[in-house]
């Protein structure tokens, strides 16, 4: 994984756990055959795609919002 992609991911998406998930699981769909949403002139590793797609703004998420019940 990329060292300056990880880091301007990191500004983006500013939990850990929500970053890691994230990359996770469209590096998973990149690996079972998804196309990826940005181009590269280089050849990156699914994982650096995801990070990638996060900087660009091809993916994004939704916090979690619990309701109160009333």
């Amino acid at each position: 994984m990329r060292d300056e992609y990880l880091k301007e991911a990191q500004q983006i998406v500013h939990d850990p756990n929500t970053l890691i998930n994230m990359v996770s699981r469209r590096s998973k769909q990149l690996k079972h055959g998804s196309k990826p949403l940005v181009e590269s002139l280089e050849k990156l590793e699914p994982e650096d795609i995801a990070l990638k797609e996060i900087i660009e703004g091809k993916i994004s998420y939704q916090e979690w919002q619990e309701e109160e019940i009333s």
